[in-house]
């Protein structure tokens, strides 16, 4: 069965600070300015207690609590606390959310740790990206491998049942080798949950720059389909298993947040350039941190670009999503839920790729292959 509905909403907040900018990032984010922290923490605080698009009391209470970034961990426990605890007033967050920080190795230590789980958090993401000092230095990173593996055991020393890792492939001048190395490290850390991402290289950037300065060799999309593979059956084999494209976790452990982008839910999102997506409604905050606190100031609200979806884009976006899911999708659910035969309207362009090994269709059931995974993009420019 490919996953339902979640039945309750989530909630993002967007943290735009990080000590360093990283040379591959593209993400909303700038250097961290404590007096600017200052005056952002109180514009979020303010936002929420304003609510978000939906009438308040939402009738569905979020279950899930996501501080993503930039880096989130540049908060001081009491500031994320307060956050927390400001979302429980004003959004109903129920007892029991997941609630997720990422941080970055470097950004923690024990203390800290302990103070974050006690404030609410009993989810971590760290973004490790490699466990080889020589690719974390061209990456741009400021931690090493071994930080990253002591903030791992800190971590389970601080009571965290629930720690994920990221990891990079595909970086400039790594060979499988190389790859492989770091998936075996990660496996010797015992992480819950991992999310495997492709670098990709934006011509804008400072790490294209480096790569043609240095002359770095540039991975063929083969090299990174093989590392793809290599470590998939690797993680398979120690017992994790693959629920998205890029994530697998132990039993149990899958991102309850991260699963509301990816099954058609809703979610509402806070601060400087997040998104929010709630039953068709689509809109997002401006991105400067500086405009944010202005608006938020003046009118208590950052958000543009408010409008709503039609149904064709919403049940493309169920496809879209649903498809990166390992379950797939289920065809018969979908389209009573939209009211149209999803088959019967797709089918004729959806059936080469279940020729060709990519697409698999069971029944109702249609989920992309191993191999097809990376090969996502094509099938889903279906739907588009």
């Amino acid at each position: 069965m490919a996953a339902p509905v979640p039945s309750n909403p989530g909630l993002y907040i967007h943290v735009p600070f990080c000590t360093a900018i990283c040379n591959y990032c593209n993400f909303n984010r700038g250097l961290f300015d404590g007096g600017l922290k200052t005056s952002y923490v109180a514009a979020l605080l303010q936002e929420i207690r304003a609510g978000a698009f939906p009438a308040r009391p939402l009738a569905r209470a979020p279950d899930t609590l996501y501080f993503g970034g930039g880096t989130p961990s540049l908060l001081s426990p009491l500031e994320i606390e307060a956050v927390i605890r400001q979302c429980i007033r004003s959004l109903g967050l129920v007892e029991g959310a997941e609630v997720t920080l990422e941080a970055n190795p470097e950004s923690v230590d024990r203390d800290a740790l302990e103070a974050f789980r006690a404030a609410g958090v009993n989810r971590l993401s760290f973004g490790v990206q490699s466990f080889r000092d020589d690719e974390l230095v061209r990456l741009g990173r400021l931690h090493s491998a071994e930080r990253a593996k002591q903030a791992v055991a800190m971590a389970c020393d601080a009571g965290y049942d629930n720690v994920s890792i990221d990891l990079m492939m595909g970086l400039p001048g790594q060979d499988s080798a190389q790859w492989v190395e770091s998936v075996e490290q990660a496996l010797a850390v015992s992480p819950d949950h991992l999310s495997l991402y492709i670098l990709e290289v934006y011509a804008h950037l400072p790490l294209k720059q480096e790569i043609d300065r240095h002359r770095w060799e540039v991975h063929s999309d083969e090299e990174v389909a093989e590392m793809y593979e290599t470590a998939m059956a690797m993680l398979e084999g120690a017992g994790y298993e693959q629920y998205e494209i890029s994530n697998v976790s132990r039993p149990g452990k899958r991102s309850r947040h991260n699963l509301k982008y990816w099954a058609d839910g809703s979610w509402l999102g806070f601060g400087p350039g997040a998104h929010s997506t709630w039953d068709g409604t689509r809109w997002r905050n401006v991105s400067s941190t500086a405009d944010y606190i202005e608006r938020i100031a003046a009118a208590g609200s950052a958000m543009i670009d408010r409008r709503t979806l039609s149904a064709d884009e919403r049940l493309g976006d169920a496809l879209f999503t649903g498809l990166r899911l390992s379950e797939g999708i289920d065809l018969a659910v979908l389209s009573d839920r939209y009211s149209t035969d999803v088959w019967g309207r797709f089918g004729a362009r959806l059936r080469p790729f279940c020729d060709a090994g990519i697409l698999a269709k069971h029944e109702n059931r249609l989920h992309l292959t191993r191999a097809g995974m990376l090969l996502a993009n094509e099938v889903m420019s279906v739907f588009v």
